[in-house]
């Protein structure tokens, strides 16, 4: 999702060109519904690799945009296409692609409008909203906690997790538990030990079909998440969120400045901002700083839901 804003930006300045979108099969549902993708280019790697090659059977394409990292592979993969133009962050093991400098310390929306930006095309990173699909949501109005994440450094303890659901129950909201796959037996605990009901686990045997998940995402009264993809996904589409971050800092990987979205970080006073491991095999020391005191008192602060689309057309 953090890629919107530059995906908008070349679908205004490139209207009745084709959008390509070279990426894994299992984020194709996600590609369709920003609605600014015409085709999937199925990729295959390994966990965060670079392809070895792109399965591209057409003419070289009039323009390739890198918007995978800044490295001489992903480079590589797309010169290989001949495109006719190609935008790249500049690298010395490619000299021949000239392009911006790339930043460590800079959001991923930021990054990728500042490299188109850099080569003509205007980019907006705060054009980031996306419409809600026309699924009907299975949980509409309620709390959404999703504990998991792909990574423990990023997970926060699941009694933690089961102690919000509890109070927000308590307070008289509907509060259901998301898992992506593999994630079954986390989310049942939470939701065991909040004392919510069976069906209030949504997923976990498999990944929640993405237009299911983002109908209940976008009808949600608020998403209580780490710093994982489904808060990108709440960004998007304007739905309230407290995102509970730990071995990387808020500014480069969460919401814009909002009174919908609430980020609770404890950074050591001289960290850097990305002073973990953030696939790190145990939770970070400034994840758990955060209480679920201050989740709940997070998701009591956050404004009455008031969804207002206001993005590029």
């Amino acid at each position: 999702m953090v890629v919107v804003p530059a995906l908008r930006a070349l679908r205004r300045r490139w209207a009745g060109h084709e959008i390509v979108l070279a990426a894994p099969a299992r984020l194709g549902a996600l590609a369709a519904v920003t609605g600014l993708v015409d085709r999937l280019l199925p990729t295959t790697a390994t966990g965060r690799e670079v392809p070895a090659a792109l399965d591209w059977t057409g003419p070289p394409p009039d323009l390739a945009v890198d918007l995978h990292g800044n490295g001489p592979p992903s480079h590589l993969l797309l010169h290989r296409l001949r495109p006719r133009r190609l935008f790249a962050y500049a690298h010395p093991g490619t000299p021949g692609i000239e392009g911006p400098a790339w930043r460590d310390d800079e959001h991923e929306r930021e990054r990728w409008c500042r490299l188109l930006s850099w080569y003509g095309v205007d980019a907006d990173p705060a054009d980031l909203l996306i419409e809600p699909p026309a699924t009907p949501s299975p949980a509409p109005g309620a709390v959404i906690v999703h504990p998991g994440a792909d990574a423990a450094a990023r997970r926060w303890p699941p009694e933690r997790f089961a102690a919000v659901a509890a109070a927000l129950r308590a307070d008289g909201h509907e509060v259901v538990v998301t898992a992506g796959a593999g994630e079954e037996a986390l989310a049942r605990t939470v939701a065991a030990e909040a004392g919510l009901p069976g069906r209030a686990v949504i997923g976990g045997a498999a990944d929640v079909p993405f237009d299911r998940l983002a109908a209940l995402v976008a009808h949600a009264r608020c998403v209580i998440v780490g710093d994982t993809g489904l808060a990108h996904l709440a960004t998007a589409l304007g739905t309230p969120s407290v995102v509970l971050f730990g071995p990387v800092a808020p500014r480069l990987w969460g919401p814009p400045p909002d009174p919908r979205h609430r980020i609770l970080w404890h950074p050591d006073p001289d960290d850097a901002p990305r002073p973990g491991d953030a696939h790190g095999d145990r939770p970070d020391a400034r994840l758990l700083r955060i209480t679920p005191g201050e989740v709940v008192d997070a998701v009591r602060d956050l404004p009455a839901r008031q969804r207002s689309m206001t993005r590029s057309r």
